[in-house]
């Protein structure tokens, strides 16, 4: 049987250089128990829920390598404190809020919803941050930021150091904080994204970046994709939107959700502020549109649209307003139009990519 390999399947003692991140705890052992390196998405997670998390995908996986991924942008509060940062908001964005709850009929929330449970802020990065050390997760990746003394303590205790970038810019700022891996995140990528398109960025990237390692990120759904990454230079694939709906992630996602994202096509997918306050991906639904529309306010910076609407997003959710119901989700999603397993997915990625690397050698003609 064919298979695909990188320096990264030697680097790592993997069986392909599929990356697979994912904010589930089955998901993410899952990736990595069928061959490839699963990470674990722990931003939103409360450093004793990491700790325990971490620990439960280690028990799934063995030996076997997985990572995690936290967002550590720089310029946020110093402190975990929800009233100093409502006393900022404008009173027109509060207002702006209470609307949609009318419109929709939203009940309040029985809890904080995910970008409320706490403030994105010093003190809990520093929290989180030491919770991933004291782990024996193998790798860290810097979803957003990659500052140089959190790269250089976690290579120092043994963890690989990745980072995730959407412009040829940030490679220079990357190395120099010591990174060892880069993402090549492209626009066509679900949740926080960019401005340049993969096919654009990825070369780019890989010449800038010289002996350091490059993965393609943002459209990346089959092995026709995963071939054309190799093509351009990557050593590998990283893919977040493949697992949404893999059977492992389903019990971490709302039925409504999972059916908005097997009818989603490429189009479907839009670039909003409205979720974070960064550039987010996710699937068009009323929620991206209530922003869009005139006379809606302009997102608020990070972190002050999370504290804005986490709360109404969990409710949202919670009581099943189905027309504001929606997920992160890259442009990919157009290619998956049913859940399966995850061990199904990567073994489809890899066959994929097997034919179209075989069938790419009729386009060479010797003179």
């Amino acid at each position: 049987m064919s298979t695909i390999w990188s320096p990264m399947c030697d680097r790592f003692g993997i069986d392909s250089p599929i990356f697979g991140f994912a904010h589930d705890v089955e998901t993410v052992a899952a990736i990595t128990n069928a061959g490839g390196f699963g990470v674990y998405g722990a931003t939103r997670r409360f450093p004793e829920e990491i700790t325990k998390e971490l620990a439960q995908i280690r028990h799934l996986v063995g030996n076997r390598p997985f990572g995690v991924d936290l967002v550590l942008p720089p310029g946020m509060p110093e402190y975990n404190s929800r009233e100093a940062i409502q006393a900022e908001i404008p009173a027109e964005h509060t207002e702006f809020v209470e609307q949609l709850i009318e419109r929709y009929n939203v009940p309040e929330a029985t809890k904080p919803g995910m970008r409320t449970r706490f403030i994105r802020s010093k003190e809990i990065e520093d929290a989180q941050l030491r919770a991933v050390m004291e782990s024996d997760v193998d790798m860290l990746a810097c979803g957003i930021g990659a500052p140089a003394d959190v790269v250089g303590e976690a290579r120092e205790r043994g963890k690989t150091t990745l980072a995730l970038i959407g412009s040829p810019h940030h490679v220079p700022k990357a190395i120099a904080a010591g990174v060892e891996i880069i993402v090549a995140q492209g626009y066509d990528a679900g949740a926080h994204t960019g401005p340049i398109g993969t096919y654009s960025l990825v070369p780019q990237i890989v010449d800038a970046a010289g002996d350091i390692p490059v993965l393609a990120a943002g459209g990346v759904a089959t092995g026709r994709h995963i071939a054309a990454a190799l093509a351009m230079g990557a050593q590998g694939v990283w893919l977040g939107t493949a697992w949404l709906l893999s059977r492992e992630h389903q019990g971490d996602m709302h039925p409504v959700n999972r059916d908005k994202l097997i009818q989603a096509g490429s189009a479907d997918t839009v670039i909003t502020r409205s979720e974070s306050g960064k550039p987010f991906r996710q699937v068009r639904t009323g929620w991206s549109q209530a922003w869009e529309a005139e006379g809606a306010p302009a997102p608020l910076k990070m972190p002050y649209q999370d504290v804005l609407v986490g709360d109404l997003l969990g409710a949202i959710e919670e009581h099943d307003i189905e027309p504001l119901i929606h997920s992160g989700a890259g442009q990919s999603i157009a290619y998956f139009n049913d859940v399966k397993p995850v061990a199904q997915i990567m073994q489809g990625l890899i066959d994929e990519t097997v034919q179209a690397l075989q069938t790419q050698g009729q386009f060479l003609r010797s003179e």
